[in-house]
């Protein structure tokens, strides 16, 4: 049998080669807001990451934002997104990737974000050391003052985010070196975890987008803390995910709608 990282990387691996593949295809929308797509491609890559897993561990629920399968209750749970950044990709913008997870209760103890357009892949396991990307050990940031730091926030388009992101959006316009908007949430954990940026704050964010990211930042030195929004049981969240070695963001949380530095 596989490890569970090992099914891990190669589920994550073998999706983003063929979403990278098909890139420069006219892709099939299945779904279209005014400000989301949901794409044919989305779907295949679940079931082809889905189809390894339960071939690797047959006995473990899945739960993926295109949908859910196998034993619901299951000690185990693969929490997958299969395509992060369904937008960028779509519009050919190269900043997306796939994320799995796997879950043993309420701990994710594996996780493997692959980025097939630099082909990075950040993975960690428990009781493996460090995070990684290619191999290399990951740190985060140690820089010191909020001036320095780059931050990305986190934007959807619902009226609940904007009206809680847009006053922490200007704030940290004034107060960090920059603030992104760039569209992946995965990629803004790992690149957390890696010490390229120095916090990652979104009011609304899913599981499956943070899951496998959320114990790279942790065991790369930095903090995660993690708000429930929305129904009991929706895995829905705000998050505050920082390096943690500046004071003004060490202790970043959500309480409600606001974020308290």
């Amino acid at each position: 049998m596989a490890s569970f990282l090992d099914t891990a990387v190669s589920a994550a691996r073998r999706a983003g080669l063929m979403l990278r593949s098909r890139v420069h295809e006219v892709a099939e929308v299945n779904q279209s807001t005014a400000h989301d797509i949901k794409l044919a491609l989305d779907v295949a890559a679940q079931e082809m990451i889905f189809d390894e897993i339960t071939a690797a561990h047959p006995g473990h629920a899945l739960l993926g934002e295109e949908g859910i399968g196998g034993p619901a209750g299951s000690e185990f749970q693969w929490i997958v997104d299969p395509l992060d950044g369904t937008v960028n990709y779509f519009y050919g913008i190269p900043h997306w990737c796939v994320s799995v997870a796997l879950r043993r209760g309420q701990e994710v103890i594996a996780g493997a974000i692959f980025d097939p357009n630099v082909d990075e892949l950040f993975a960690w396991e428990e009781g493996g050391g460090p995070p990684r990307c290619n191999g290399r050990p990951l740190q985060v940031s140690a820089r010191s003052t909020l001036g320095e730091a780059v931050v990305i926030v986190g934007l959807s388009r619902t009226n609940d985010a904007k009206r809680d992101a847009m006053p922490l959006m200007l704030d940290m316009i004034d107060r960090a070196r920059k603030c992104r908007f760039l569209g992946s949430a995965a990629l803004a954990m790992a690149w957390t975890a890696a010490g390229r940026i120095d916090a990652y704050l979104e009011p609304g964010i899913s599981l499956w987008d943070i899951a496998a990211g959320w114990p790279m930042v942790v065991h790369a030195g930095g903090s995660v803390r993690l708000t429930p929004r929305g129904r009991p049981g929706s895995e829905h969240y705000s998050i505050a995910a920082v390096s943690g070695a500046m004071p003004e963001l060490a202790g970043a949380r959500w309480e409600g709608a606001k974020l308290l530095l």
